[in-house]
Formats: C-alpha cells, sequence, structure tokens
C-alpha cells in the first residue's frame, strides 16, 4: 500500500490540531537520571553506524557528503515514508521543535509526538583521533505509545575522511494505556524498529549518494517534502 502524499496529512484537520496540542504536552518519561534506564527496568538500548560516501581528510567540505547528509537529517528525510511521516513547523528552528509523526503499521496510523532536544556540533577525540559530530535528539511526549530518547548523529573521522550516520538510544513501551496498542507493540515493535532503522540507513546512503551525483534524481520517495503548516486559525477549512 503507497503512503498517503504529504499533502493529504497536512490537509487533515485531526493531523492539525494533533500538531498544535504538542506544544503543551511534556515528556512521558523522567530522563533526569539515566543510570535508571536499565535493560532490568525494561529499557531496551540500540546503536547502529552506517558509512556514507567518504570525503577528503580534514574538515567538512562545501557540497560535500556531510553538508548533504547533515541536510537530510534536518529535515528528518531519513525515514521511509511507508512507515513514518513527519509534520512540524518549517519555520520553528531544530532545537525545541515539535515533530508530529504519523506512524503506519498494516491498516493502523498512528499519530504521536516528539520534541528535538538537544542540538549540538562539536570535535572530539575518540580512540586517539579526531572526529567531527554533528547532531540532534528527540524525546517522545504524553501519548506516544513508547517511552525514550533517539540519538541522530553524523561523524566525520578528520584523518581519513570516512563519513558515518549513527543512531543511539534507550526506549520502552509503556507510553499509553491502551491495551490493543500495548499488546501490538509487544508482539511487532522491535521488529518494526528493526526495519525502521535499517531503511533509514538505506535511505542515507541512497540520498547523499544521488545529491552528490549532479543532476541524477533521488531514487527514493522524500518523507518530509514542502512541510509548511500553519495555525489552525491560518488553516484552510476542510471542504465540506
Amino acid at each position: 500500500m503507497a503512503p498517503e502524499p504529504l499533502e493529504d496529512l497536512l490537509g487533515d484537520p485531526r493531523s492539525r490540531a494533533a500538531l498544535d496540542a504538542l506544544h503543551s504536552r511534556t515528556f512521558n518519561y523522567d530522563a533526569a537520571d539515566p543510570d535508571r534506564l536499565t535493560p532490568e527496568a525494561g529499557w531496551r538500548h540500540e546503536t547502529r553506524c552506517q558509512a556514507l560516501p567518504a570525503e577528503a581528510p580534514g574538515p567538512p567540505e562545501a557540497g560535500g557528503s556531510w553538508e548533504i547528509a547533515r541536510q537530510l537529517m534536518c529535515d528528518y528525510e531519513f525515514a521511509d515514508p511507508k512507515m513514518v511521516r513527519a509534520i512540524y513547523r518549517r519555520d520553528a528552528p531544530l532545537e525545541g521543535r515539535d515533530m508530529l509523526l504519523v506512524i503506519r503499521f498494516l491498516f493502523l496510523r498512528f499519530r504521536v509526538g516528539v520534541r528535538v532536544g538537544g542540538v549540538f556540533d562539536e570535535t572530539r577525540t575518540a580512540d586517539g583521533r579526531e572526529v567531527r559530530i554533528w547532531g540532534w535528539n528527540y524525546q517522545t511526549l504524553r501519548g506516544h505509545f513508547e517511552m525514550g530518547q533517539m540519538n541522530y548523529e553524523l561523524w566525520k573521522w578528520l584523518d581519513t575522511g570516512d563519513v558515518e550516520f549513527r543512531t543511539d538510544g534507550f526506549w520502552r513501551p509503556g507510553g499509553t494505556r491502551n491495551p490493543i496498542v500495548l499488546i501490538g507493540f509487544h508482539l511487532f515493535g522491535p521488529r518494526q524498529r528493526e526495519r525502521f532503522y535499517a531503511a533509514a540507513c538505506e535511505r542515507m546512503v541512497a540520498m547523499t549518494t544521488a545529491r552528490l551525483q549532479r543532476g541524477q534524481e533521488e531514487p527514493v520517495p522524500r518523507a518530509a517534502e514542502h512541510i509548511e503548516v500553519k495555525p489552525m486559525s491560518e488553516a484552510p477549512a476542510p471542504p465540506r
């Protein structure tokens, strides 16, 4: 089944109302003490690393793999639109941005909220090597059927020019009291997350490579094109 066009989601009053409602929502878990977020307490931790087209050694190149991948990450374009669509206000800064994620599974569609937390850009020393790291994270809001935080990072090793897309996070079920959703999460959740992050890595490689090759169209559908969400008071009335 093909995903709905993004314009259809934006024209849906429920999606617009759900996005507006995120502003007043708080996180659905307490992340103040990360030492308590252990496997024994039901939390799952996962990491991934995907190599992207390399650059020459040294700082990121203008128009190179690093810059292209960074823009894709800013726009949440690594998400497979057959599984997740992101709706947010284009004029909102990345840090603190509320995002409504429209998640599809079989014939079901869930609208859940996340908020972008820290955005960082720094050079670190890892294993005795200098690496430039840019990235951001988001945390789940009340109403999400998961609880936790995901970190998305872009690494460039300055000595070799290798570029990597990395994900790291912790999560657990329990953000909803709906028994059907909870049962479905326990049965299918881990498998769906595996599919999502595998597809995200594939998309990052495909889209970054395509944009590096001048004039070549991107071989995969975009997940966040033309996202322009106005306040409810400015939104056109739905057709009657």
